[in-house]
């Protein structure tokens, strides 16, 4: 190998590159020096071996290390000799021309099973449900092989034939420029197999629509938004494929009493002025039943009192929200003559303290007004 150019110099990388550096370079590279894109250049074919014999060797752990250390001659005693033409470069890279080209290395095996497709389900629940869980089933339309020809396609007593057009390879060939170009056969969509009696049933699809209940277990502390994956639920996969996931989308209804803040909840309970001048034990809903609250004496509209732990719960390590109760006082109406006579007492109590809290603030007021 004396003689060659420094690999990392051929991609115009250095010696730290990453491998998504070392393969940007190399596609650059490739595209620029394809011998499609230059033909008859003998420079440019020379230039595109060059560059594919340096990745090779630095997208290989083993082969960059080896090289890092002795260089060239360190690759002499691994069995590595470079590519021997533009047959096995497309063979050993075909995803990368296939990516930029539009055409395949002939590397992919016919037929490869393909995941089948997801699905989506909307599911709706109320707002205990989402706080506490659920276990429950729902009715998914989806595709399912067909029980006639078991997904084989054929009806039964026949099979599958390999494909005329591709002999079975799932690709056709044409020549081009100086190698030759597979594509996916048209015949039987790269399967290279052709079905020459379709079932009746499913018309040689090998699938039908069918509805299938499926076991949903609903975590506590779901929201709206929240989105639940069950795992092989989805449609059935090509060539033995793997199925699809079945996504539950989830939308959670609004409760006439709690509000929802995250993990907390918010809820209003109306007091009497004399609760919230006098104090009280009042019972307050929860999400678990009522549960006593200690009103204070002087309470004011609007105040906030919590119950600890009684929330919702986080669906990441469990622990519980609080809930926050917000204390509306609600002004007395229909009074009786008894229950107005008490209250005009009261009023005339309040008003020589009012009178002078008033004249205290004024007279605070003009002191500094005239310290000032």
């Amino acid at each position: 190998m004396a003689g060659k150019r420094d690999y990392y110099e051929t991609l115009g990388v250095n010696r730290n590159a990453s491998d998504n550096e070392i393969k940007a370079n190399y596609r650059k590279l490739a595209m620029k020096y394809h011998p499609d894109r230059n033909p008859g250049d003998k420079e440019a074919e020379e230039k595109f071996k060059e560059a594919a014999e340096a990745y090779e060797v630095l997208r290989d752990p083993q082969k960059r290390n080896l090289y890092d250390q002795y260089g060239h001659q360190g690759l002499e005693g691994s069995g590595f000799s470079g590519f021997g033409g533009f047959e096995d470069i497309f063979s050993s890279f075909g995803d990368i021309f296939e990516e930029f080209f539009g055409f395949g290395s002939g590397r992919r095996s016919r037929g490869r099973g393909q995941k089948g497709a997801d699905l989506r389900y909307d599911m709706t629940l109320t707002f205990m449900d989402a706080a506490f869980g659920k276990e429950t089933e729902i009715n998914v339309q989806k595709m399912e092989a067909c029980p006639e020809c078991n997904g084989t396609m054929c009806e039964p007593g026949t099979q599958v034939e390999t494909c005329s057009h591709c002999g079975g390879t799932g690709q056709v060939s044409r020549t081009q420029g100086f190698f030759t170009v597979r594509t996916t056969c048209p015949g039987c969509r790269g399967r290279g197999q052709s079905v020459p009696h379709p079932c009746n049933s499913c018309r040689g699809v090998g699938k039908i629509r069918t509805s299938k209940r499926v076991f949903v277990k609903i975590p506590a502390g779901v929201d709206s938004g929240s989105r639940l994956r069950l795992t092989g639920e989805g449609e059935p996969g090509a060539y033995s494929g793997p199925p699809g996931d079945l996504y539950v989308f989830i939308r959670v209804e609004t409760h006439e009493f709690f509000e929802r803040h995250n993990t907390n909840i918010v809820c209003q309970i109306p007091i009497s002025f004399v609760q919230a001048a006098l104090g009280a034990r009042i019972d307050v809903p929860t999400l678990k039943g009522d549960k006593t609250l200690e009103i204070p004496k002087g309470t004011q509209p609007g105040d906030v009192f919590h119950f600890y732990g009684e929330g919702i719960p986080s669906l990441r390590n469990g622990k519980r929200g609080d809930q926050l109760i917000q204390v509306e006082v609600k002004t007395p109406t229909n009074l009786t003559k008894r229950q107005e006579s008490i209250l005009r007492e009261f009023a005339r109590l309040e008003e020589g303290k009012l009178t002078n809290k008033l004249k205290n603030m004024f007279r605070s007021g003009m002191a500094k007004a005239a310290k000032g």
